[in-house]
């Protein structure tokens, strides 16, 4: 099975740049058979990583940023593939 876990956080407006900096320094203790990272507007930064794992196990996730950087606590979802690789 697949399991795609989400992380999205919102920086603080003009901060942006150093949410995605920060993001990308980030290392989990495993490595996901994918990772992707991705801004939008809003100085939001969303990371998805896929994972070879049951929908319940337990797999690494990237840590809550420093307060001074987001605006609001981070959000994070956990999906299954039903269709596809």
């Amino acid at each position: 099975m697949t399991v795609a876990l989400m992380w999205e956080a919102r920086a603080v407006d003009g901060r942006g740049a150093d949410l995605l900096a920060w993001v990308r320094q980030q290392e989990l203790s495993r490595v996901p058979l994918r990772r992707e990272t991705l801004r939008a507007p809003g100085d939001r930064v969303l990371v998805v990583t896929w994972w070879d794992a049951p929908y319940d196990a337990e797999l690494p996730e990237l840590p809550e940023p420093e307060a001074e950087l987001v605006t609001r606590a981070v959000h994070r979802w956990r999906f299954e593939a039903v269709d596809g690789d």
